[in-house]
Formats: structure tokens, sequence, C-alpha cells
């Protein structure tokens, strides 16, 4: 599916995105799985106590994040990092340019990190004439088929087996085949060489420890360890609100983060990393840059929709969404998508640029119920629903259709004689309107669900 799809376009998108029969298979044996683990993973646990505290931990550190970010800017600063404070994405750009041009670095391997791919960190390197290597396995493949992730967890989620043996015969010119083993074999010797030759690696990082000045990152590849412990330089890439206050809290997202995303009882390599390489350490980097980056999150924060910084991109709600599990990432046409995803990029970017994206939920709540912190995605909905609406960002004939249904609705005889109408209507409103409104919807029942209980 092509990244260049415009989240102006997601009506469009989506029409385009359901005809393609690989993109519906791959992405519903990919949810179904990612569901079935999950619900395997919390049984029989006091999920709702674990929530629960997870999101006072999260509303802890919303509520007085100035504070937080001083203290891990203090903390890590004297466990030997340089931290960077940058309030857009072409700061944050800039800053990670910068460190590695003033090194000498045009080498650079990268773990999984969707930060950097909302501040668009990759083309801007490469536009300087340096080389990103994504080693992530799901990044390595959309990177080699110059696409966009479209999943938090897993990014080439809507690529099946096939599809990526085809891809690694052309781009890497090994010969065809769709055995998983063989295709991670195939990727693994391809990317040894870009780790050992590497003369920078830049990481995310899940949460950051407030109280030691330390990163945490969660990964499922050996890619992230290598990425933080090879190259002399390490740069890590975050949004402010992944403060944790203290190292006590990380027990919490330890149990929560890969149980929401996988099912995972663990994920199967965590490091927490708390400055450079000490003098009898034999592996790490040798010097640390750590980017905290707002790009608009102190606003959110200020506003009524504060608590989607709690969020802690699990994809949980992404993997049980009727929208996304149908339609895949690149359809939302923003780095971010599913669930979470429409209401940050609103947030981030505005409504004017991507009110479309509201139109992606059907407010079934299903969002809501899986989140490990709590975010009230479904009221967040409503309140941005509304807000679309005030600023006038829907068309004249969806405000006189709403209208006139609220007036029918408030009135028993005027609904029922509504219904009958329609019936008779029907055909006409349907060729009036074109394929944009009525043709998309059910036609009227024979028998309204108050005849058939009378």
């Amino acid at each position: 599916m092509n990244q260049a799809r415009s989240s102006l376009n997601f009506r469009t998108n989506t029409a385009e995105a359901v005809k393609e029969v690989s993109l519906r298979e791959a992405m519903r044996t990919a949810t179904d799985v990612f569901t079935t683990l999950r619900a395997r993973g919390v049984s029989s646990l006091p999920l709702d106590e674990w929530r629960d505290h997870a999101s006072e931990i999260r509303v802890k550190v919303v509520k007085d994040l100035p504070a937080y970010l001083d203290r891990f800017s203090a903390k890590a600063t004297g466990a030997g990092a340089v931290v960077h404070r940058a309030r857009d994405a072409q700061m944050a750009r800039d800053i990670v340019f910068n460190v590695l041009r003033d090194r000498k670095v045009k080498k650079i391997v990268k773990a999984k990190s969707m930060v950097t791919e909302e501040i668009h960190l990759n083309a801007y390197l490469e536009s300087k004439g340096m080389q990103v290597v994504e080693t992530d396995l799901g990044e390595y493949i959309v990177q080699l088929a110059g696409e966009s992730p479209s999943h938090i967890l897993a990014p080439a989620i809507h690529k099946n087996r096939r599809q990526v043996g085809r891809l690694f015969s052309d781009k890497l010119g090994v010969e065809y085949s769709d055995d998983p083993t063989i295709l991670t074999a195939v990727a693994r010797k391809a990317l040894r060489s870009e780790f050992l030759s590497a003369q920078a690696g830049i990481t995310g990082a899940n949460f950051a420890i407030t109280d030691s000045g330390s990163l945490a990152i969660f990964t499922n590849e050996g890619n992230g360890r290598m990425v933080t412990t090879l190259p002399p330089l390490h740069v890590a890439v975050l949004s402010i609100e992944k403060m944790l206050p203290a190292w006590t809290d990380l027990p919490a997202f330890i149990r929560l983060l890969p149980r929401s995303a996988t099912g995972q009882i663990l994920s199967s390599y965590l490091s927490v990393i708390t400055g450079t390489r000490k003098p009898h350490e034999t592996t790490g980097a040798k010097e640390l840059h750590i980017v905290l980056l707002d790009n608009g999150r102190s606003a959110i924060r200020n506003g009524q929709y504060w608590e989607i910084l709690k969020c802690i991109r699990c994809s949980a709600c992404m993997n049980v969404c009727p929208v996304y599990r149908v339609i895949g990432g690149h359809a939302y046409g923003s780095t971010y998508s599913g669930p979470m995803g429409v209401i940050l990029t609103i947030l981030l970017d505005g409504m004017d640029a991507a009110h479309p994206l509201i139109d992606g939920t059907t407010l079934c709540g299903a969002c809501a119920e899986v989140c490990p912190v709590r975010v009230p995605l479904t009221e967040l909905f409503r309140m941005l629903r509304e807000r679309r609406v005030e600023e006038g960002f829907t068309s004249q004939m969806e405000r006189t259709g709403m209208a006139a249904f609220g007036i029918a609705a408030g009135h028993p005889l005027l609904f029922h004689g509504a219904q009958t109408l329609a019936k008779t209507l029907w055909p006409f409103l349907s060729r009036v309107t074109g394929d944009k409104v009525l043709s998309r919807l059910p036609g009227p029942a024979n028998s309204t669900f108050r005849k058939k209980i009378s």
C-alpha cells in the first residue's frame, strides 16, 4: 500500500484498502493472533487492579510532567548522558543531525522507534548524505519496500510471507523463498555487517526512569541491544510523556506492556541503559545523547484531551479495532494509526489537517476496554467529534441530515412516519446523493423493530 496516501483522503484510502484481498487476509490473521494471545496472557490475573495502578502512575506523570523532565535530565546528565530538549520536529532533527555531523558519522543503524517516524528523521538524515539502516525485521522490510510502518508493534503486519519473499529476492538478490525461517536468516545475514560497521545507533525508548536517568527499551529481537552497545555513539529520541517516576514503577509496565501487545509474559529483551559505558564495562556506547521531544505534547497536556498522553504504545487498541483490522495502518495517512493514532494525530496535526480521521471509529468501545492504562478512548472520540462539528469540518448535507434526524427522533409519531416514508423514497434519494451517502448504507427494513414486537 502506498504510504503517500493522505489523511485528508481517509475515505478514499479506506475504499482502496478494502479492495486489497491480500491486505485484508494479512490484517485479519495477524490481529486475530494478537488478540487471542492477549486474551490468554491476561486470563486469571488481577488485570483491573494492574490497570488501575498503571493508570495512576501515568496520571501522576502527566500532571507533573515538567518536574519529572527536569529531574530525569539532571539524573541522566549525572550518569554521563547529554540531554537535549526539542520543542518541535525540526529542532529534534537538527539536534540529531548536528550530533552525528560533528562526529563525522555517515553510517547509522536504528532500532524501531515510532517517534523518529513522527519527525521523519530517516529521510532528513538521508537528505544530508547519511545512510540509515533499520534493523528491526519489520522495519527493515518496510524500509526495503519504501513504505512506512503500518503498526506500532509489527511494522510489516500488512505483508504476507510471499510478498516478503519477493521483496527480498528483488532487493537483496537472493533466491525466492516464503519460508519465514529462511527469510529471517537472510535478513540476519544482511544486517550483521551493518551492525559491525555502523558509527552510531539510534533508538527510541519505551520509558524513561526519572529517579536514575535510565532508559528502558522493550524488544523481541536482539537488534535493540546491538544498536545500543556496538556503535560508539548512541542517540535516543523519545517523547516527553515517556517518564516514569521511579524504578519501583517499572514492574507494573513490565507486566502489562508485553501482555497487552502480544500476550507474552515478558518481552524477549528488556534493556535498561543508564548513562555511558563505565570504565570496567566492555560493551555499551561511549557517548549517549538523549533527545526529549515535545512537538505539541505540552499543549495537549494543558488541554481537555490530556489523558491520551497516558498511552504506552502497546497496540492493543489497534488489534481490536474493527476499522483498523480491515483497512490497516497506511489508510490513515499518518504516523500513528488505529484508535490512539486517530486521537493523537488530530491533536498533533490540528483538526483542520486531520479531521477526516475521526470517521475511523465505530465508537464500539473495544479499544477502551483493552487499554492497559485506561485511556478513555471512546470519550475522547466523542469529544473530538463534537469539536469537529463545532469548528465546521462536517459537510452541510451531514449537518442537515443529523439535524433532521434529531427532530424526528424526539417525536415518536414523526419518527414512525419517516420510517414509512423512507422505504418509498430510498431509491430516489440514493440516486440523488450518489455513492457518498445512502448507497453506503443498508436500505430500510420491510418491517420495523417496533412493529415486530408490538
